[in-house]
């Protein structure tokens, strides 16, 4: 499956209800995010899936592949473009089996060695970072840049930075050879997510031109 991963916002319901979390995942797209996650670290299976029937209405609107955090069964049951997999989850193999060729499945990599079996396992793009500390509730360790740059010039699939990035701190990636960012606060905590998403991709556009 094509994908754009220059703008990739990333969910968390942990300050929002259903109704608003929605309303950010509406407004992101409307704002230019190409790829967008639902991650719910803290549902169950049934509340999981029915949450993401109602966020991949959204999605689908605007063209944007939605993307589950963890669970392939919730992805294959509505329908999604695909799957996150990070170290303690479902290896990338046994997704890529499970989903079969034309599903994205996506995996975290903090290190080459983890980005190149990751590759060689069948992801079709990395997620690197915490490049910055975050406020979310996931657990994050640094990355350096010069390993996030380091893995993007050993595979030849597109590598995501993330962690803690917005609109004010993306300097830091410059010269890097990221094909997009993921977020998460940034826009799911603004004020304003349609201005947020839109700002935060012209800086991705402008850092890789």
């Amino acid at each position: 499956m094509q994908f754009d991963p220059t703008l990739y916002v990333i969910t968390d319901s942990t300050y929002h209800t259903d109704e608003t979390l929605l309303h950010a995942v509406d407004q992101a797209c409307a704002g230019g995010a190409t790829l967008i996650q639902l991650r719910e670290k803290d549902s169950g299976g049934r509340a999981y899936l029915a949450l993401a029937q109602r966020v991949k209405a959204v999605t689908d609107r605007y063209n944007v592949p939605l993307i589950i955090d963890d669970r392939v069964d919730v992805a294959l049951a509505c329908d999604a473009a695909g799957v996150h997999v990070g170290a303690s989850d479902l290896p990338v193999a046994v997704c890529r089996r499970l989903l079969g060729p034309d599903k994205i499945v996506g995996a975290t990599a903090k290190s080459v060695e983890a980005a190149k079996a990751a590759y060689e396992d069948g992801a079709d793009y990395l997620g690197t970072g915490a490049i910055f500390p975050t406020t979310t509730h996931v657990t994050t360790k640094i990355t350096p840049v010069e390993t996030l740059n380091e893995i993007c010039r050993t595979v030849p699939i597109p590598v995501v930075a993330i962690g803690g990035l917005n609109a004010d701190n993306m300097d830091v990636l410059a010269g890097s050879p990221i094909a997009g960012v993921a977020v998460v606060s940034a826009v799911m905590k603004a004020d304003d997510p349609r201005a947020a998403a839109a700002h935060i991709r012209e800086k991705v556009l402008a850092m890789r031109e």
